[in-house]
């Protein structure tokens, strides 16, 4: 049963609650936040909502930017990174409108909302259930500049093999690079951290299945979360960022969600388990089927490989994300799907045996997108799937039982790839994205805004001189 405001208003009385503080999701996918005396959480702010900027958050022009949020009610939490006592909620955004408010389709939340509405709406499903799979790196600390005259990066990190002859924080328990995967103590240095980071995400309501060190041996973790409703999910997903990013400040050092902090060393994804279920039975199973999956999952796969280029722009929406998807690190690059195998796009868990459980998950998003509409675009391009009978097989995308990154130069070349690069994902996305304002569910300026946006991205990157061109080209 959900919260009413005289629930809150009771943890508010309670816990001697001083301030509310409520926190929107922009378009890049980062919290921001505002601030209001606890004794002014009234009924009137539930009707009317607190009135921001939305231009500023990067998918409202200026010339019609007056919105209103409304107080999400059942994400109150109390937020324990603030000194003085204070919940926190999310907000659901809102035009300003007559003769009432209305939902404004732009913003995160209401397009993942628009989705599941979408997908009951097909007749396909009711729910969607997801996975996310949290990968950070911790590190020590970082340094960086970008001035015109002055470009550099300095990353320290105790557990990291480049740290052995440091007088600082060395216990000699280094690990090599790509040699961390579960690591036991006193080589995981930062096993009572993360142990902290899912207590925390607990309160929070963040349902933790389990976290251990990653194969990144420069201090990369991972965080997972139990299979959940897609909304829950991705509103969970901000939290758990917010969560492991304080928590490591809490403890002198700093946690990062880049796909590819360090060159030599395993990038960070979020895989996205997936499945769906209607009148509460599992849409995904078959045990006559392949891996036990029915031709609805197959038809779902069969959406996502067809649109695996064009939804990089949006599951994968950094300059950096294209550095992590190359062979040789466990990051999938060849749009195919397989049983247990880590170098497709697409893998299915051999584990997931029931039926009720039986799933894949898409390999290839990062933590840089944001959740809500990367959730939404991964729903929509399975839908499209299924809508138009797209079977992977026979499009000759798998399956694929073999490790792709070791085929003969011949047969890679018969492959289709992802993206190499920022610029070619947005390519992709300006020419294929008829299945996402499908049912009106990503609006058309929506998507035009982020083509401009990540244009610009990638555009700031490019001119800039980079370390490695002066090592190259200095002495020519």
């Amino acid at each position: 049963m959900g919260k009413s405001l005289r629930d809150v208003q009771k943890i508010i009385k309670e816990e001697n609650i001083q301030m509310v503080d409520f926190k929107l999701t922009d378009i890049d996918g980062r919290w921001r936040h505002l601030s209001i005396p606890a004794k002014n959480l009234t009924e009137s702010i539930m009707e009317q909502g607190i009135g921001f900027d939305g231009s500023n958050y990067g998918y409202a022009p200026v010339e019609n930017s007056d919105m209103v949020f409304i107080p999400v009610l059942d994400s109150a939490v109390i937020d324990k990174y603030a000194k003085i006592p204070t919940l926190s909620m999310i907000g659901d955004v809102r035009v300003i409108d007559l003769p009432e408010n209305r939902p404004f389709d732009q913003y995160p939340r209401n397009v993942a909302i628009r989705a599941l509405e979408y997908m009951k709406e097909t007749g396909v499903a009711d729910e969607m259930i997801i996975g996310p799979e949290y990968e950070f790196y911790l590190f020590d600390k970082v340094r960086y500049s970008t001035d015109y005259n002055d470009m550099f990066v300095k990353i320290e990190t105790a557990q990291a093999a480049f740290e052995s002859g440091s007088d600082e924080n060395n216990n000699g328990f280094q690990v090599l690079p790509g040699a961390g995967y579960h690591n036991s103590l006193p080589t995981d240095i930062r096993n009572d951290l993360r142990s902290r980071m899912c207590l925390s995400m607990e309160e929070w309501g963040v349902a933790v299945k389990y976290h251990h060190p990653e194969v990144g041996g420069s201090g990369q973790m991972e965080i997972e979360v139990e299979l959940g409703d897609m909304l829950k999910l991705a509103d969970d997903t901000m939290s758990a960022k917010y969560v492991i990013k304080n928590e490591a400040v809490k403890d002198g050092i700093t946690a990062t969600f880049m796909p590819k902090p360090l060159s030599s060393e395993a990038g960070s994804g979020m895989h996205v388990h997936m499945l769906l279920f209607k009148d509460k039975k599992p849409v995904f199973y078959d045990k006559d089927g392949y891996a036990q999956l029915s031709k609805t999952a197959h038809y779902f796969m069969g959406g996502l490989l067809s649109h695996a280029r064009s939804i990089c722009a949006i599951t994968n929406p950094s300059t950096n994300s294209y550095k992590r998807l190359v062979p040789g690190f466990e990051a999938p690059v060849t749009i195919g799907y397989a049983m247990s195998n880590r170098s497709a796009v697409i893998r299915i868990p051999a584990y997931a045996k029931t039926p009720d459980k039986k799933r894949f998950e898409l390999r290839n998003p990062d933590a840089t997108c944001n959740p809500y509409y990367a959730y939404a675009a991964i729903l929509m391009a399975g839908l499209d799937g299924v809508k138009n009978r797209i079977d992977p097989h026979e499009k000759g995308w798998g399956p694929y039982d073999c490790n792709l990154y070791t085929l003969p130069e011949e047969e890679k070349a018969k492959l289709t790839g992802l993206p190499a690069s920022l610029d070619e994902a947005i390519a992709e996305l300006k020419k294929d994205h008829d299945y996402l304002t499908a049912g009106g569910v990503f609006p058309e300026r929506l998507i035009k805004q982020m083509i401009s946006r990540n244009e610009r991205s990638a555009s700031a990157v490019s001119k800039l001189p980079h370390p490695m061109e002066f090592a190259m080209y200095y002495d020519i």
